[in-house]
Parts: C-alpha cells; sequence; structure tokens
C-alpha cells in the first residue's frame, strides 16, 4: 500500500483506501481495504487493481454495501505508452478504441454485501 489518495467507509465501518501514485513503489494503484476493530485492525488487503497506468479516486459504497462505485482516471499513461500503442486498451480492450477513464460499479456475483 502506498500514497493513499481517497478514503471510504463500508456499510460495516471498514476502511477502503484509493491509491495514487503506487507504482513508484513498485505496486499497482488500486483499493486496499482493512478493519478498523478487533485483532485485524488496519490488516489491508488489495481488493482492486487498476489498469495500467491508471489511478483510482473516488470509491463509494451503496448504503446496503452491495456496489462500490469508483472512476478510473487516465488509463495506459505509464511509461511507454503512446497514443498509437498504448500499455492497456482499457476499458474496451479493442484495437479501434484508445484507452478512457471511467466509472465502474463492482459487485458481487449472485449478488450480497461484497465486503
Amino acid at each position: 500500500l502506498a500514497n493513499p489518495d481517497n478514503l471510504t467507509f463500508d456499510p460495516k465501518g471498514r476502511i477502503w483506501i484509493a491509491t495514487d501514485g503506487a507504482p513508484d513503489f513498485g505496486t499497482a494503484d488500486g483499493i486496499w481495504a482493512a478493519e478498523v476493530r478487533g485483532n485485524k485492525r488496519a490488516l489491508t488487503r488489495h481488493f482492486f487493481k487498476c489498469p495500467a497506468g491508471a489511478e483510482i479516486c473516488g470509491p463509494t459504497f451503496t448504503p446496503d454495501g452491495e456496489t462500490l462505485f469508483c472512476s478510473i482516471q487516465h488509463p495506459a499513461q505509464d511509461g511507454g505508452s503512446s497514443f498509437a500503442n498504448p500499455t492497456t486498451r482499457w476499458p474496451d480492450f479493442d484495437e479501434n478504441m484508445p484507452p478512457r477513464p471511467s466509472v465502474v460499479a463492482i459487485t458481487r456475483d449472485g449478488g450480497g454485501s461484497i465486503a
């Protein structure tokens, strides 16, 4: 976990941390989660990894905790990437489409709380 940038709490009170600049420390940007009470307090888990060259921001839960919304900013903005040859074509992965920022809704297969 490096360069925390945005924070949110899920309906159960756990902290969720979005990073910006973690690749400078050898890891991908993404979302990390941690308990805030008990014997697992502050033990982080990497929940979501960003596309190459991107950062994640604005994590927000629905009140029932079944959906986590977040924004992916500037995918493919990393070393060696160019418009003609990006390091990712996220979110479409179509050779005819450039990478684009997007809002993502994360849910659990089959429904229910994602955390």
